[in-house]
């Protein structure tokens, strides 16, 4: 429920009012930072700039990085994977569609394990079903609803790990296949500006790349 000038920010871009939420999950499926309230059309990187910035925002620990899917410039706490290379699981599967290269091996294991979005998402919409009917309540209520949703979640996968619940499939063919290669040079910086600091970035990527090729092959 957006009303007057506050319409338009809010429409995503599949014409539809929303919020842009920014989520962070472990490997147990628990949600470990949520940021909600933006508008639908927000840009990815703007969110993760603003809880970057918050005092008690979003923190990367030492010597440790997230895994971002392509709408986040890559960042050596931030691991993108590579673009204009094919990405999801399912370009993958079947024979003859094994990795050809370095990239499309890295990019297939950051996949694999970047996967737990997907399925934390898909167990937190099966769960609260509250999200597929976009309920009638103020916009500053939803962007609650979604914190309150959130710490049920967690509470539920820590205290009462037999509550399993089946895992909403999820839709990759609204996105391509493979990665836009432009996408990125619209995208504003998220901490620093230094274009060396994008290069090192890439570099290090590369570097993993090239050692998780030379050890498989």
């Amino acid at each position: 429920m957006v009303r007057g000038r506050d319409v338009s920010s809010y429409r995503n871009r599949h014409g539809k009012i929303s919020q842009n939420v920014l989520a962070a999950c472990n490997f147990d499926l628990e949600f470990i930072y949520v940021l909600s309230g933006w508008e639908g059309s927000a840009h990815d990187s703007k969110l993760l700039n603003d809880a970057l910035s918050r005092r008690n925002g979003l923190k990367v620990p030492q010597g440790k990085y997230f895994l971002v899917d392509c709408g986040f410039p890559n960042r050596r706490q931030f691991l993108a994977p590579f673009r204009g290379v094919r990405y999801h699981l399912q370009d993958f599967a079947g024979h003859g569609n094994d990795p050809q290269n370095e990239n499309e091996l890295f990019n297939l294991r950051h996949a694999s394990l970047r996967n737990v979005i997907e399925r934390i998402f898909g167990i937190f919409k099966s769960r609260f079903t509250i999200f597929k009917s976009a309920p009638p309540f103020p916009f500053k209520t939803q962007a609650e609803l979604v914190l309150a949703c959130v710490a049920l979640h967690n509470f539920l996968r820590k205290e009462c790990r037999s509550d399993e619940f089946p895992i909403e499939p999820v839709n990759e063919s609204s996105s391509s296949s493979v990665l836009p290669v432009n996408e990125e040079e619209n995208l504003e910086p998220i901490v620093q500006t230094q274009e060396q600091q994008r290069e090192n970035a890439n570099a290090w990527r590369a570097t993993i790349a090239l050692d998780m090729w030379r050890n498989a092959t």
